[in-house]
């Protein structure tokens, strides 16, 4: 891979970008964007004007600080906004954006509920702008080997992954409800979507907080999916286990027709199967992929995997897991979970056009089997400056 500090052309071309968040993972993001082949960050928004100018002081960074997305766009010449912000204000600061005509590549979870995540999806749909969630552990080189693997091996009899971590991590994430199946299962759950061609249809689903946790809410889980072929996902997880740790990425097996295959979730792909290849390619990863992704999707007029449509099963694992947690481990289909979340959004929604794209909708099933982003003019289309 080329290093952007060392080719002039690449970062004459990076995307401007303003960063809203300064918090830990918003510094992250920044640390990234400095080093970057594919964007640049221009402006950094917060509430707190301090931390956002300290953030930006500590990369040495001369880029423009505010408390306004749109004004801090405007000033800075930025083409397109990271939302690095709690998951309370993604749709706040993502509806300010997209309004403004900037496309957004958000943090997971796109919203604290399904029903939320829709209203986002309509407003995506109303302004035309691309709107993207960052999964950024769908971009792992060994997960992609591994998805080539599992693709090869058949009809599937189950998916188990583990997560077992000692998570410290002071602040909101320490005061969540469900600190593992909001926060971190999310990334699993839609890794679970990427690695097979299949679609989680219901899910039964236990919840609960260790007695020596430092979370105040539940930091374990353990549960079942049934999937649209009949296989079984099965997940099993923690974020306050001292010992015996897996990968962030969990430990994962797969049981199919021809045999079953296991990733460590950082460098080890085992197959137990004949005359199965599998090739570990030399691309970005993690949040650089994720970016590179929206970059190029923007650039070529491409729908990217996790565009706003696109995740929101992901999003509806959580909620699903959770409301069957909340019910004592009753079977919640997600079908019904969408219908539900559609009413609920149409009533919360206060903008009319929003309301009204809302109740056009014949369910919310349909609504999110198609992204309706994807054509752009013709001088980003070719390649040319956004």
């Amino acid at each position: 891979m080329n290093d952007p500090a060392n080719d002039s052309s690449s970062l004459d071309d990076r995307l401007p970008v303003v960063v809203v968040g300064a918090g830990a993972m918003g510094k992250e993001w920044l640390r990234m964007l400095v080093k970057s082949h594919s964007a640049a960050p221009v402006g950094v928004v917060d509430l707190d004007l301090d931390l956002a100018a300290a953030a930006v002081a500590s990369l040495g960074l001369d880029i423009v600080v505010g408390a306004s997305v749109v004004e801090v766009a405007e000033r800075a010449g930025a083409q397109a906004v990271v939302n690095v912000t709690i998951p309370q204000a993604h749709r706040i600061v993502n509806e300010q954006a997209l309004r403004a005509g900037l496309p957004v590549l958000c943090e997971k979870p796109l919203a604290p509920t399904v029903a939320e995540a829709l209203r986002q999806v309509a407003l995506a749909d109303l302004t035309g702008s691309l709107l993207m969630v960052s999964q950024s552990r769908r971009y792992f080189n060994h997960l992609a080997a591994y998805r080539e693997a599992v693709g090869a091996l058949g009809s599937l009899g189950a998916i188990h992954a583990e997560f077992f971590h000692a998570d410290h991590e002071p602040g909101f994430r320490e005061q969540m409800d469900h600190p593992l199946l909001v926060d971190m299962s999310i990334h699993h759950f839609d890794q679970l979507r990427y690695l097979v061609n299949d679609e989680p249809i219901a899910v039964r689903c236990s919840s609960w907080n260790p007695p020596w946790s430092w979370f105040a809410g539940h930091a374990a889980a353990t549960a079942e999916f049934e999937l649209a072929s009949g296989a079984r996902f099965v997940y099993a997880g923690s974020r306050a286990t001292p010992g015996l740790q897996t990968s962030w990425n969990a430990d994962w097996h797969v049981y199919a027709e021809r045999g079953a295959a296991a990733w460590d979730g950082d460098t080890v792909v085992r197959v137990d199967a004949e005359d199965i290849p599998f090739n570990v390619p030399d691309r970005r990863e993690g949040i650089e992929g994720s970016l590179e992704e929206f970059v190029v999707s923007l650039r070529a007029g491409t729908t990217p995997q996790n565009e706003v449509r696109a995740n929101l099963l992901s999003l509806a694992m959580v909620e699903g897991a959770i409301r069957s947690s909340e019910r004592g481990g009753d079977r919640v289909v997600l079908d019904d979970l969408l219908e539900e979340s559609l009413a609920q959004a149409i009533v919360d929604e206060q903008r009319d056009d929003v309301a009204e794209l809302l109740r056009s909708w014949s369910s919310a099933a349909e609504a999110i089997t198609s992204p309706a982003w994807g054509s752009v003019p013709a001088d980003i289309a070719s390649g040319g400056a956004l």
